[in-house]
């Protein structure tokens, strides 16, 4: 078969049960696939912001006196760093699906916000969800896949940013550290304008890899049938025959979404070794 890319403007026959960009069965396949890297962005960005604060918790946490502390961080970092990515997203998809009460008794906070089978929905700008007889009516909804995507991300790469953070933060010499407790700041102060501005020339790099990581482990949501950009071009696979050209645009879309995030570390190292010597 010639290799040529018509296909994308013909109807793709299938929509999305979730996304930002809205979907229908005569979406063509462009847009099809433009709906499902949205989704792997969806997903993506607030794992990497989660991440890194868990990472940085977790990471300062085995740095405290505390031995219960100290304990829990480092217990939480030998379990999720070696335990497979898979393993746990399935784990997370199958406590959802299996654990939680059904929409009719979902769990509420408030009653604003509703956490059951069917996902977890909070207000939106328009609305509040409702408790409906079989059902969440309104709000914003957050499915049982995007939520077990999201906390597999982060628990696991939540774990080697604080391995991360711990290096970078005991890679400052000691002496920093009591300059400024000289000065008059307490512990506290220390660590926040002093340790953690020194560690991230440390950590910066370091970090890169494993936000790289992130946005490619994504792809696993296919696992658990999150409409992410892998599982729709699987999809689009199936239904146009199109098997090369799917896959050439999978590669090519990732490896643009590698090099602007690698870009953009780049340039956050380049201004936090900024006067380095």
């Amino acid at each position: 078969m010639p290799l040529n890319f018509e296909f994308l403007n013909d109807p793709a026959g299938f929509g999305l049960s979730e996304g930002w960009l809205l979907v229908a069965f005569s979406s063509p396949y462009w847009q099809i696939l433009l709906a499902g890297f949205l989704n792997t962005l969806k997903v993506c960005l607030p794992a990497l912001f989660l991440s890194t604060l868990l990472g940085l918790l977790i990471g300062l946490g085995q740095l405290t006196p505390h031995p219960l502390v100290k304990g829990l961080c480092k217990a939480y970092i030998n379990l999720f760093r070696n335990v497979p990515l898979l393993l746990q997203l399935l784990a997370i998809y199958f406590a959802i699906t299996q654990f939680l009460p059904i929409a009719s008794q979902a769990w509420s906070l408030g009653d604003i916000v509703f956490i059951s089978k069917s996902g977890l929905a909070f207000p939106s700008f328009s609305d509040a969800p409702l408790r409906g007889r079989f059902s969440i009516e309104g709000g914003w909804v957050l499915s049982p896949e995007y939520l077990a995507v999201l906390l597999a991300l982060v628990v696991y790469t939540a774990a080697f940013v604080a391995e991360i953070v711990r290096a970078g933060v005991q890679a400052v010499k000691p002496g920093m550290r009591q300059g400024a407790l000289a000065l008059g700041l307490n512990n506290r102060q220390t660590t926040r304008y002093v340790v953690l501005p020194l560690a991230l020339r440390v950590v910066v790099p370091s970090l890169s890899n494993q936000y790289l990581n992130l946005l490619k482990n994504a792809s696993l949501g296919v696992a658990v049938g999150y409409p992410e950009l892998v599982s729709v071009a699987n999809t689009a696979i199936n239904q146009s025959g199109k098997a090369v050209e799917c896959v050439l645009i999978i590669l090519i879309t990732y490896a643009l979404l590698s090099a602007v995030a690698a870009g953009l570390m780049n340039w956050l190292n380049t201004r936090v070794n900024r006067g380095a010597l």
